[in-house]
């Protein structure tokens, strides 16, 4: 068996949309093989809605000045914000 490593990254609170077009840089530089180990991402979103594919708008009750990212993944309506640890993972499945 081979051992694998894993780099943990405390990255403190990012936005959701430059966290999110961070983890796909750091995804293609994974399988393009310039990242060396597996990565956890450990981050905190300031106040945040997320709408993924099979989301409907009618469940989102109200904005209230929070931001509303809509995003390909699946789920319906989502909060992340300050205060919720978020865990993203950039691993090697070769």
């Amino acid at each position: 068996m081979t051992r694998r490593i894993l780099e943990v990254v405390e990255a403190g609170v990012v936005p959701y949309a430059e966290a999110l077009e961070w983890q796909r840089s750091l995804a293609q530089a994974r399988i393009d093989g310039r990242l060396g180990n597996d990565l956890l991402l450990l981050l905190e979103h300031p106040a945040v809605v997320t709408l993924g594919r099979t989301s409907d708008a009618g469940h989102l009750l109200r904005r209230d000045g929070i931001e509303v990212f809509e995003t390909e993944r699946g789920g319906d309506v989502t909060f992340h914000g300050p205060g919720q640890d978020s865990w993203w993972v950039i691993r090697s499945w070769t």
